[in-house]
């Protein structure tokens, strides 16, 4: 059973139907025990970040949250329920937030008219592993712990002290696991889906985590290049709504319902 909190921050019937529709069963609760006793939880929702966090304490489901996501029950984070996971929001003035993530939540700053505030449509999604960029071709910078590898040809790339093989056929790794070589992204809520996939943005706010390693995809809009995927360990969050991202947010939601957690 998957649980999809309800902390009054609507978007929560959508979520259900999706659910149903790929015959994953679910329930829309705002009990804690039912919340715990979950398989896996969906933290949704639309608004603003000062209402929800009051809504989050009047009905008392902070600790619920917290306890859920650190006893490693599988949890999704979608939009508003990604940005409140974070230390602190821009929104309303200044909103300390729940803490679940390092990081705050930025408002867009468009230096250009014609992007439109809230951002409201389809944008591309960048997998990360870790931080650090899939090597998209042979032409790609491949990277050490953020540092680029020399380009000069002549030189011998070394990465702590090992020379990185010069056999294109070599396979690039992320924290020694290798790259999928569909570039289906080392996460696995992102199986059978193409890096560079399209979902559906409807925010004015956008996740900046502090620790680089917390982000699983990215995304641009508005001058900035932002975290639109979060993730560590069992917890994983969209700035999208897959529920509303046709069949690539299906099987998000899919790969969501089978995952165990860990990744």
């Amino acid at each position: 059973m998957i649980a999809i909190i309800d902390y009054k921050a609507g978007n929560l019937t959508s979520v259900r139907l999706a659910l149903e529709y790929i015959g994953v069963e679910c329930e829309i609760t705002n009990d804690p025990a039912r919340i715990l006793a979950a398989d896996r939880v969906i933290f949704p929702g639309v608004g603003a970040a000062a209402e929800a966090m009051k809504n989050l304490r009047e009905l008392q489901l902070l600790e619920p949250i917290k306890t859920v996501v650190s006893r490693g029950t599988p949890f999704l984070g979608i939009c508003l329920g990604t940005q409140v996971i974070f230390e602190y929001s821009e929104e309303d003035g200044g909103t300390p937030c729940i803490g679940l993530a390092p990081g705050t939540v930025k408002r867009f700053t468009p230096s250009n008219p014609a992007d439109k505030i809230p951002q409201m449509g389809w944008n591309a999604v960048e997998f990360r592993c870790f931080g650090e960029p899939f090597p998209r071709n042979q032409s790609a910078v491949l990277r050490c712990f953020g540092e680029p590898f020399p380009r000069n040809p002549n030189s011998v790339p070394r990465c702590f002290g090992e020379p990185l093989p010069r056999n294109q056929k070599a396979v690039p790794r992320c924290s020694g696991e290798p790259f999928p070589r569909n570039q289906s992204a080392c996460h696995p809520l992102f199986n059978g889906i193409e890096d560079g996939s399209e979902f559906y943005f409807v925010h004015s706010y956008y996740p900046s985590p502090s620790d680089a390693a917390y982000t699983m995809g990215e995304t641009e809009y508005a001058d900035a290049r932002f975290a639109s995927v979060i993730g560590k360990g069992n917890l994983f969050a969209t700035q999208f709504h897959p529920e509303r991202s046709g069949r690539i947010g299906l099987k998000l939601l899919e790969n969501f319902s089978r995952w165990d957690g860990k990744c």
